[in-house]
């Protein structure tokens, strides 16, 4: 490995740890509510942990209690472990309707010892089919990790555990819709999938290893507009908006995301010359 490769993943790893140890834990009862699963959501040690289970005759999910326009949004998760295949970990902001808006984190189960493949997409105004797929550097499994969405006004930045991995930048002046008036709740799931999920279907859910189950903690959405009765009021931890709502990424940062984009993204749906034939969607070329 080139010298300055070692570099970046030092670098990666050191901001993953700091971020890690300055994640705040917060009481999930009072964040989220439970939505599904006839019992296999469950809220544990005083608000603390929630997990999400899956079996043969459900899964189970939750919800945000509230709804926000634009936030800086982070959450842990440990996937579910094993023989996974088949089944779908989705943590995603989503708005309501057939115009609805959503930004996407999706993990796809894979066989054991096989990399998870973590899915990320755009929906504006309804309209999606933005993929970006990645293996993740780690085991998903074995520990938590932090999974963050910065939603602002200008772009979108897809972050694990504090290293970006995609930004979506705002592109109406090439005429595509941008997530900005709708605003989104939290929303997390883990269901069977075994149609597509798992090399397009062709793995199918082993039963026998269920209940599967992913867990969740130390949800962070001060630095967030909620949404209420019409209107959007902007809270931060620092009693400051002014940096998340107009964040972008540094140069080091943007190292740091085309070094991983080299090395991990699987799939690129900008580069999909057999899809678009036609040349690329235009917001590729603001990236």
């Amino acid at each position: 490995m080139a010298a300055s490769s070692r570099l970046l993943v030092f670098s990666s790893l050191l901001c993953s740890l700091l971020f890690m140890a300055t994640s705040s834990s917060a009481d999930l009862n009072q964040d989220v509510d439970i939505t599904w699963g006839d019992g296999r959501a469950r809220i544990l040690d005083n608000g603390q942990l929630l997990t999400l289970s899956l079996d043969k005759a459900s899964g189970s999910g939750f919800q945000s209690k509230n709804q926000y326009l634009f936030g800086n949004i982070h959450m842990q998760l440990k996937l579910v472990p094993g023989n996974s295949a088949g089944t779908v970990t989705a943590y995603y902001l989503s708005s309501q309707g057939t115009t609805h808006d959503e930004i996407d984190f999706e993990f796809l189960g894979n066989l054991s010892g096989d990399p998870y493949i973590l899915h990320t997409n755009v929906f504006s105004q309804g309209k999606g089919n933005r993929e970006q797929q990645f293996y993740l550097w780690f085991d998903p499994t074995a520990d938590f990790h932090t999974y963050s969405i910065l939603w602002n006004p200008q772009r979108i930045i897809f972050s694990v555990d504090g290293t970006p991995i995609r930004e979506f930048k705002n592109a109406e002046s090439v005429g595509v819709a941008y997530p900005k008036n709708q605003p989104m709740r939290i929303y997390s799931s883990l269901w069977n999938a075994d149609d597509w999920a798992t090399r397009g279907g062709l793995v199918k859910t082993d039963w026998t290893q269920a209940p599967f189950t992913a867990s969740y903690r130390n949800f962070k959405a001060d630095d967030a507009c909620v949404w209420s009765s019409g209107a959007s009021s902007c809270g931060s931890s620092s009693g400051s908006t002014s940096s998340w709502l107009s964040q972008e990424l540094d140069s080091t940062s943007q190292e740091r995301l085309r070094w991983l984009q080299k090395n991990y993204m699987i799939y690129n749906y900008c580069a999909d010359a057999k899809r678009f034939p036609q040349g690329p969607p235009p917001e590729c070329s603001l990236s």
